[in-house]
């Protein structure tokens, strides 16, 4: 064997590297494709970004969303015979030693009408202690105008209620302000169950940033509400936050032994599983379609190198003729095909990123250049946009992308490798 014999290039070598770059650099008189280069780049960075921020705030949907729902409502609930016992104050005792149990709370929740000045309005009034309203940070750190001082406190707990923002809008209350309520049964009397009306005072309203929640709810002091709904020493339901709500399919069977038998104990699934599996879909089929197209948008590449092959034809053959292998051809198109992907993806991630990561002063910017809601409370249930980067997420739509793009560069690459050198010189 000739020592001095020249060894071939090995795979990917800087050559084939570097003449794949100059072919998508090459003017356009030159034979390039610089121009369909840039419309694939610009297409893959589009369908990337928009892919990120589409899940992104989905994510941030969801999460937004479930986390309002578990601060403002519980994560496990009790019914049944055991709260009519008389045995229910050591039922509640047994409930705060469960192992994840952190808040136990007995509650009084019933609709109630409000009236005002010139209106009426629906509402659900949630009777609570003070412990539980203070422990409800999701209220008691977000009053707006104000304050908690006082309720739970006098006579019957009292007589100040606090009062969602949108409900306080809706009827014109301020806080200070006599609020009368009407309770469809409130009082018991010879003939049966009568409406009972009673005013009150505001002493505060909350937002919890669901509009769904701070346009209905009104918080009473718990033995108040049992005076007013005509339940005294009665308890509509047993409310208990855990550690973690996730993991509250394992804690169950605990509250359910220690509630006693006949205890109905359900969860926050159970009250809102269609509403969660119904966002689930809905997460999955756009992930489904926004990756459809940003397999669409890498199809892009096929075009572009399929002219690059034709019109580098002559380059082909005299590399094969100076010894060139079928296999570096085809490395030498692939690279230019995959650094077109490479590059959309990389530029397409930092751009989802930075969109989810300044999406509130962007929505303000829009919504100040339009003069419109571009994310109605009233019709998201929440008052911004959510955006939630999942990194893993994240990692799955790169892959994708950058296999979408190779698989894309596959045809016209092998296409130019099994180009026949002496066709190709032929008419040349």
């Amino acid at each position: 064997m000739n020592p001095d014999a020249v060894k071939p290039a090995k795979p990917f070598s800087a050559w084939e590297t570097g003449l794949a770059l100059r072919y998508l650099r090459a003017k356009r008189k030159e034979g390039g494709v610089a121009l369909i280069s840039i419309i694939s780049f610009v297409g893959i960075m589009l369908a990337v970004a928009v892919l990120i921020i589409v899940m992104s705030v989905m994510n941030g949907f969801r999460t937004e969303l479930l986390g309002r729902i578990l601060g403002f409502n519980g994560h496990a609930y009790v019914q049944g015979a055991p709260l009519s016992s008389p045995e229910r104050d050591a039922m509640l005792e047994r409930l705060r030693r469960v192992p994840g149990v952190v808040q136990v709370s007995p509650l009084v929740e019933n609709q109630a009408i409000v009236t005002g000045a010139s209106q009426v309005q629906g509402a659900i009034v949630r009777g609570v202690d003070r412990r539980t309203l203070r422990e409800t940070t999701i209220v008691s750190k977000n009053i707006r105008a104000g304050s908690a001082a006082g309720f739970g406190e006098g006579e019957y707990g009292g007589e100040i209620v606090l009062m969602g923002e949108g409900l306080a809008a809706a009827m014109g209350f301020q806080p200070g302000d006599a609020v009368t309520l009407i309770s469809p049964s409130g009082g018991a009397t010879a003939f049966g169950s009568t409406p009972l009306q009673k005013s009150y005072t505001l002493g505060g309203v909350f937002s919890v940033g669901m509009s769904e929640y701070d346009a209905a709810f009104v918080y009473m002091p718990l033995e108040q509400a049992q005076l007013f709904f005509g339940k005294e020493g009665v308890w509509d339901v047993v409310e208990i936050l855990v550690e973690d709500p996730d993991a509250v399919e394992k804690v169950k069977p605990l509250i359910r032994q220690a509630a006693g038998p006949g205890a109905i104990v359900t969860d926050w699934r159970d009250r809102n599983q269609s509403f969660f599996d119904a966002l689930q879909i809905e997460r999955n089929v756009m992930r489904l379609i926004l990756m459809l197209i940003v397999f669409i948008a890498a199809m892009n590449i096929i075009s572009g190198l399929v002219m690059l092959v034709k019109n580098k034809g002559r380059d082909i053959a005299i590399l094969r003729t100076m010894g060139a292998s079928r296999g570096a051809v085809m490395r030498v198109f692939f690279v230019a095909g995959a650094s077109i992907g490479v590059a959309g993806t990389l530029a397409g991630l930092l751009v989802g990123t930075l969109f989810c990561a300044f999406i509130q002063p962007i929505q303000g910017a829009v919504e100040r250049v339009t003069g419109a809601r571009v994310f109605d409370p009233a019709v998201y249930f929440l008052s911004h946009i959510p955006a939630r980067v999942e990194w893993t997420e994240v990692l799955i739509v790169t892959f994708w992308s950058l296999l979408a793009a190779c698989l894309a560069t596959l045809p016209p690459a092998w296409r130019a490798s099994r180009l026949d050198p002496v066709e190709a010189l032929r008419y040349e």
